[in-house]
């Protein structure tokens, strides 16, 4: 009796669990959504902005001149900046250990003096792992407005022009669809005309979510070759001033690109890690409810063993 009774009370805390986790998969589900909408908005906008800071690094390139700083990479690189972008919370699978462990292996490779500037408080957990944590950013689940990402800019390229930093990457979690997301590390600053990784979103061809290379390669084609220039342009008050407006800008629609992606696959993460443990929840009811049945039935066997051995004693 002690036995199903002990199996009765894991049923009802196991089916409370699943309670709770279907509850929070419908609430990462409806949060998913949004941020999946606000993605897709603004992932196309944000690849061709970042093809014409690429347009413009090359064009420094083949003039062999400084157009603007941020478009100049250092002879050598000492020390590097790395904005960290992960969860509040947990509950979502692998999603902080992956694009952590992707940032750290990166450094690995490079082995240079970095900083992390932490998006999010589970990018806490690098600072007892030895490295230097240089400043640390409240997470919205939800991005209202590129605004809310203009501190990290202006920490990050005032950091750079400083001299400070020699290069700036942001670690985040590229969005490719609910049930996959991966972990990126990407070089905002110097601007590297030959990276084979640039964009932003791009998951291959025939995914619904991403656009592809020749999408990009056709619009850059149409409206920044050169050779499609028809007319002399004229910059006022100067070249120098306008870069000095518009570079700012590309790289803040590229790191606000970087929020929407990384938000989109945390609600993912989150709302596939609750549907699995909603499942798993589910099987191990399943499993409980056999053995208490069968707990359930040998008792009721033993009982009527018992009394037909006394029926039986007392009859003698």
């Amino acid at each position: 009796m002690a036995k199903t009774k002990e199996i009765s009370r894991r049923i009802k805390s196991i089916t409370s669990t699943k309670k709770i986790t279907k509850a929070m998969e419908m609430v990462a589900a409806a949060k998913m959504r949004k941020a999946i909408e606000a993605v897709l908005k603004t992932r196309t906008y944000a690849n061709l902005s970042w093809e014409t800071v690429l347009h413009l690094a090359q064009l420094a390139t083949d003039q062999e001149q400084a157009l603007h700083p941020l478009l100049t990479p250092r002879a050598e690189i000492k020390k590097a900046a790395v904005i960290l972008i992960t969860s509040n919370r947990g509950m979502c699978g692998a999603y902080n250990t992956a694009v952590i462990g992707k940032a750290e292996d990166s450094l690995k490779r490079h082995q240079i003096a970095t900083d992390f500037i932490l998006v999010g408080k589970k990018g806490a957990v690098v600072q007892p792992r030895g490295h230097n944590v240089a400043a640390e950013f409240e997470k919205s689940d939800l991005l209202a407005d590129v605004k809310d990402i203009y501190p990290i800019i202006r920490l990050v390229m005032d950091g750079y022009q400083s001299g400070r930093y020699d290069k700036v990457l942001v670690a985040y979690t590229d969005f490719v669809n609910a049930a996959k997301q991966v972990p990126r590390v990407k070089q905002l600053l110097p601007i590297e005309i030959s990276a084979s990784d640039e964009y932003l979103g791009l998951v291959g061809e025939g995914s619904k979510a991403a656009i592809s290379q020749e999408f990009l390669a056709r619009k850059a084609e149409q409206h920044l070759s050169s050779h499609d220039f028809k007319f002399e342009y004229k910059f006022e008050p100067n070249p120098r001033a306008v870069l000095d407006f518009i570079i700012p800008r590309l790289l803040e629609t590229q790191l606000y690109q970087a929020f929407l992606e990384a938000n989109a696959s945390e609600h993912s993460a989150r709302m596939t890690a609750m549907h699995q443990a909603t499942e798993a929840a589910e099987d191990m009811v399943s499993e409980l409810t056999l053995f208490y049945n069968k707990a359930r039935q040998a008792g009721i066997t033993a009982e009527i063993a018992e009394i037909s051995a006394g029926a039986n004693a007392l009859a003698n």
